[in-house]
Parts: structure tokens; C-alpha cells; sequence
């Protein structure tokens, strides 16, 4: 059995003071009135993930957002601008995109206020906000998850590339340097899908083959 009172506690934006208030408000609404009552405004769940993405990194912003998610039933599968559903407001090369969660195993969406290209230096934007997440595109959508690669895994190959180092096992090759146009190059070469993401100052290719 759910604990609103609990929910609202922790996620709501309620203190102890409360209690007795949500227990009359709560008393006799349905159970998805319940989660749409203490479900705090989109504006409260931004500010808090970017205070929190600013004082414990990305990965607790996420965390955060992706406990919000879980409990207080936010995951939607197809997330737009209409916010049915609070979502995270990004900024990308000064366009207005959003961040939700579409599944409860972390997978989650990137999409766009406006229809936008998808281009390769998008992709590697988002993965230097996220570092902690793999960046891909299926159906023309941008999805991410958390990266599960095992660097450990790949072995250094000796190339003539001046700014890109490889990596690969039988299965996966790992393209990282400074320098985006020439990472992208090189990945001609390799077919397979493409996920992008980052490390340090460095953009990191992954292709699965």
C-alpha cells in the first residue's frame, strides 16, 4: 500500500507541519488524485534538480529526478511539451529541449520544444551535461541511459590519427579525443550503433559492431 503522507514528505516539497493538512486533503480522493496532489509544479522539480546539479553533480541530479519519477508515477512514453507530467527544461544551443524518463529500468528521452535537427554535435552536448550517461538516436528520438560499457574490456589500437585514440574488443569500438569532426570520421569506418557520451574534456564514441 502507498504512503502518500510519506511520498509527500520526501518528494512533495511537505514538512512534519503538514500532516495533519495533507491528511484532510488527502482523505477520500482517488489514488491518482493523491500522487497529482503532492506532485510539486514543474517549476519547484527544475530548480531543484539544477540546485542539485550544481552543488552534487549530474549523476545525484538525476538520481533525484529519476527517484521523482519513479514514485510519483512520471514516466511517460512519449514526453512532450504539452507537460502532461512535470520534465526537466535543457537548454542546447539555445534551444529549448526536455529531459524525462519513458521507462522505470532509467531509460530516458531527450526532445525538442520545436522540431530541430539531430546532429552529431548535439549529441555530444548532451553527453557532456550527462557524462554519466550513453547518448543514442532510435527512430529519429534521442534517448540516453546510463553508460555500462566496460572500458576495461577494449584493447588500444595503433593509429595515424592525430587527435583520436581507439579502442575495441569483438563486439565494440571506443573512438575519444578532443576533437568532435574527427572522431566522427574516423567512425565511418566502423558500422554499427552509435553512442555518444563523455569523459573528462574528452567526446567518447561508442559503436557496437
Amino acid at each position: 500500500m502507498i504512503d502518500y503522507l510519506d511520498l509527500a514528505l520526501k518528494y512533495g516539497g511537505f514538512t512534519s507541519l503538514d500532516k495533519v493538512y495533507l491528511d484532510r486533503k488527502l482523505a477520500g480522493l482517488t489514488d491518482q488524485q493523491k500522487l497529482d496532489f503532492i506532485t510539486p509544479p514543474p517549476s519547484v522539480v527544475n530548480a531543484y534538480f539544477a540546485e542539485m546539479y550544481q552543488k552534487r553533480g549530474a549523476k545525484q541530479a538525476t538520481d533525484y529526478f529519476f527517484n521523482l519519477s519513479l514514485e510519483l508515477g512520471l514516466i511517460q512514453e512519449n514526453p512532450s511539451f504539452a507537460e502532461e507530467k512535470p520534465f526537466i527544461r535543457l537548454n542546447l544551443s539555445g534551444k529549448s529541449f526536455g529531459f524525462s524518463y519513458v521507462r522505470t529500468d532509467g531509460l530516458s528521452q531527450i526532445f525538442s520544444e520545436h522540431e530541430e535537427e539531430v546532429t552529431d554535435s548535439l549529441l555530444f552536448e548532451i553527453a557532456q551535461i550527462f557524462p554519466h550517461y550513453v547518448i543514442f538516436v532510435e527512430n529519429g528520438k534521442i534517448f540516453m541511459q546510463y553508460n555500462a560499457f566496460d572500458d576495461n574490456q577494449l584493447m588500444e589500437q595503433e593509429t595515424d590519427y592525430l587527435l583520436t585514440q581507439v579502442a575495441s574488443s569483438t563486439s565494440l569500438v571506443k573512438l575519444s579525443g578532443l576533437n568532435q569532426d574527427e572522431i566522427m570520421e574516423v567512425a565511418e569506418i566502423y558500422s554499427g550503433r552509435q553512442y555518444f557520451a563523455w569523459s573528462g574534456r574528452s567526446a567518447v564514441l561508442y559503436i557496437e559492431i
